[in-house]
């Protein structure tokens, strides 16, 4: 194991081979933060970093390089990212002045109303300079490399969607023996992480402009990222644990007399930006668990698959307890005036746009409140997220522990979510 300056030794074991999973959410990554900081608590104080391998796709490969860069005492790199997330303004994110929005939505105007200005056409909505300033000063990118060497990491792993290529592209930095991938429409490749990296993965398509990396356009890495959880198994994770973001439920259906609303943009945006963010990690998820529930009956949990071996890998999901929307509905009042004027004029201020302004409501009172739910998820969940870290078996079918929520969609298809005494609900 190795040792830092202090004479500290990591907690755990890397023979347990243990990779994170952050999978992006815009301003919803704050509740991520509060898991960690209850995980940072749950470990003994000075305890390096406990995962072998952090995977982190958008808002997630921010929190993800941070960890990477700091492994060395894991309650440091996450008291710095509470830090960052608990005084977040959306002036830090993304120029908020009136004169930029205005600007921003006459310019797209002009370019609907005149078919287009030629090399003058809008290249996002939103223009986050600010955020990358930000990041710049904020995170030492080569400490990376230090946190590898010393052994306190195998890889980190930042995904970005190649507009080029059209493929989702999986960049990490890790030891020397670590293999690339090819896959249909997905890579893995190695790379020195850079800002650019970062800026990429986290280019909303159409809300923050695109990243040029080795001659290609890179945008938001959930796109096409329909496998979020293969990067940090090709990295040779053998246990996962994943922290999403999404678990409200759907909107009540109108009463057969109520009029059916009209979806407005910002409704609409908000369900693209779901789609794009959650979609992949739920497909995934029941991909995962079909694979275990074959494996159960290898005698050695693992088959080969032609070019690759299928292994048993158990996964413990962290999810809100609570409806991030309603949360969300109770800070927008904090935007920007400018910002609140978009959001309101595409609808997005409303109980059905509420879904966007999760999204993108980056101040600090709403983020605040994320840590601290996410926070009083994970102490919940103490001694089972304690015994996955030492390497304790979940113990249940199908080897994914936390999704039972979500079970109402699967359960009649999977088997493994359907709990013992508990019929077809999980």
């Amino acid at each position: 194991m190795p040792k830092d300056g202090t004479g500290s030794l990591p907690a755990l074991s890397r023979d347990q081979r243990i990779g994170l999973v952050l999978p992006g959410g815009g301003a919803r990554g704050a509740y991520q933060v509060g898991v960690l900081k209850a995980i940072a608590e749950i470990l003994p104080r000075r305890a390096a970093n406990p995962f072998a391998v952090i995977s982190g796709t958008s808002a997630g490969a921010i929190s993800s390089v941070v960890l990477a860069s700091q492994a060395r005492v894991f309650r440091h790199a996450v008291a710095d990212l509470e830090r960052v997330w608990g005084h977040f303004r959306s002036h830090h994110v993304f120029r908020a002045d009136t004169w930029t929005m205005l600007r921003s939505s006459l310019h797209w105007a002009a370019a609907v109303i005149f078919g287009g200005l030629g090399v003058g056409n809008p290249r996002s909505l939103l223009d986050n300079a600010p955020l990358r300033e930000m990041l710049g000063r904020e995170i030492n990118l080569h400490a990376i490399q230090e946190s590898i060497d010393r052994g306190y990491l195998d890889a980190v792993a930042v995904t970005a969607a190649g507009y080029g290529s059209a493929r989702s592209v999986c960049f990490y930095q890790g030891r020397d023996s670590l293999q690339s991938w090819n896959r249909v429409r997905r890579v893995g490749r190695h790379a020195e992480l850079t800002l650019d990296h970062l800026m990429a993965s986290i280019a909303v398509p159409l809300i923050f402009p695109p990243v040029m990396i080795q001659r290609e356009y890179f945008g938001d890495g959930a796109m096409r990222q329909a496998t979020p959880l293969a990067p940090a198994v090709h990295l040779g994770a053998e246990r996962l644990l994943v922290i999403g973001v999404r678990d409200e439920e759907p909107d009540p259906p109108p009463g057969p007399d109520e009029e059916v609303p009209y979806p407005s943009i910002g409704r609409i945006a908000g369900y693209v930006l779901d789609a794009l963010f959650m979609d992949g990690l739920s497909q995934d998820l029941e991909r995962l668990t079909r694979v275990n529930l074959i494996l159960e009956n290898q005698p050695t949990r693992t088959l080969d698959a032609g070019a690759a071996q299928l292994r048993y890998i158990d996964a413990l999901i962290m999810l809100p307890s609570r409806d991030i929307r309603e949360i969300a509905v109770r800070h927008a009042h904090e935007m920007p005036r400018p910002v609140r004027i978009l959001m309101s004029g595409l609808g997005a201020l409303n109980t059905g746009g509420r879904q966007l302004v999760s999204y993108l409501l980056f101040e600090k009172g709403y983020t605040r409140e994320l840590i601290k739910l996410g926070y009083e998820d994970g102490l919940a969940r103490r001694e089972q997220i304690q015994a996955f870290l030492e390497g304790a078996p979940l113990g249940v079918p199908g080897g994914i522990a936390g999704w039972r929520d979500l079970s109402e969609h699967y359960s009649q298809r999977v088997r493994a979510l359907r709990l013992p005494g508990e019929g077809s609900r999980a």
